[in-house]
């Protein structure tokens, strides 16, 4: 059956008279609506005279979180090349304080007006929900990036399973550490109000108590992504109730291990003796810092998610979206680092 009109209002959710303008180019509609209506149409296969819809350009929008954290910064500029590399790709990034929620629907709700596309990295939280189905409601595509909210209005989801990444950090520590005997993990969280975190935590407990009941969250301690209280709250922790092995859920690697280093004996850090120190330390993200961090053995593995892929991955899928051929979300693998398999740069 040849689509109409009125099923191309259906799908727009606009009215039938909007569409007809659209489809006959006359004034009066905003450009963001006009190409909205194309796309739909495209994708339903109504013949548009003049229009070629895979030549238009998009406008994409990404959202990250502001701060130290040395993976946002580097996926923030794989995104804007990303972008860049495409002709038909006008994009801008905007960073906002990682764990307020208010900000963060206050900049979803502005971009309504402003763009076709947007990709965030956003907390799992009533007002950012009700701000990413303000967007679907008026045309905007939505996908998460690196930590999901999983609601039908947005698009999609790019990013590492963060449930089996937790797990694979509590394999590694069971491995690491000695067995049969108590051992004291303490857990570093950027926010639980970020999904992915939560959902690594959640995986790393399961597989702790599957596979290694003897080692026992003595801590959970939550940082806001942030290097300094990092150090200051590792800090403290070593001089009250030391553990043996950390695990950061998060960002932060680098307070963290400046504390362990401070608190090392300075006969215990030349390189061959800092290999026999006593906590073990396994994080997340092979970023210039972690690398360095692995290489004078102050962490022992890295859980990997590579930012360049998820940029990629995320640009095609909100391109391919508001051009009408939308594209399946892609889940990058997850890959742990060691001293002694540390890719090139």
């Amino acid at each position: 059956m040849r689509p109409t009109i009125s099923l191309i209002a259906r799908e727009a959710g606009m009215s039938t008279a909007t569409v007809d303008r659209v489809l006959n180019d006359r004034d009066g509609v905003r450009g963001k609506t006009r190409d909205r209506v194309l796309a739909i149409a495209n994708r339903l296969g109504y013949f548009v005279p003049g229009a070629d819809v895979a030549k238009q350009d998009v406008r994409v929008d990404f959202v990250l979180p502001a701060g130290t954290n040395s993976f946002m910064t580097a996926l923030g500029r794989h995104l804007l090349e990303e972008a860049a590399a495409r002709p038909d790709v006008q994009a801008r990034l905007h960073l906002i304080e990682g764990f307020d929620a208010n900000k963060l629907a206050k900049k979803l709700y502005e971009l309504r007006d402003q763009t076709q596309a947007v990709g965030l990295v956003g907390l799992d939280h009533p007002q950012v929900r009700d701000a990413i189905m303000a967007l679907r409601d008026s045309g905007v595509h939505v996908s998460t990036l690196v930590s999901d909210i999983p609601i039908s209005a947005r698009l999609g989801y790019v990013g590492i399973d963060n449930r089996a990444a937790g797990r694979l950090a509590a394999l590694l520590l069971g491995r690491f550490l000695p067995q049969h005997a108590e051992q004291k993990v303490a857990v570093f969280v950027g926010s639980l109000a970020y999904r992915g975190h939560e959902e690594r935590e959640m995986g790393f407990r399961s597989l702790l108590s599957e596979e290694f009941p003897h080692l026992r969250i003595a801590h959970i301690l939550e940082i806001g992504d942030d290097r300094d209280r990092a150090f200051a709250v590792t800090q403290d922790l070593l001089r009250k109730d030391p553990p043996h092995a950390i695990y950061n859920i998060g960002a932060g690697n680098q307070g963290i291990a400046r504390a362990l280093k401070e608190a090392r004996p300075a006969e215990a850090r030349s390189s061959k003796a800092a290999s026999a120190h006593r906590i073990v330390f396994v994080g997340h993200d092979l970023t210039e810092a972690t690398r360095r961090l692995l290489l004078d053995r102050t962490m022992d593995a890295v859980i990997d998610q590579n930012p360049r892929v998820e940029a990629r991955e995320i640009v095609k899928l909100l391109v391919a979206a508001v051009k009408g051929a939308p594209e399946p979300s892609y889940l990058p693998r997850l890959q742990v680092i060691f001293r002694e398999n540390i890719p090139e740069p």
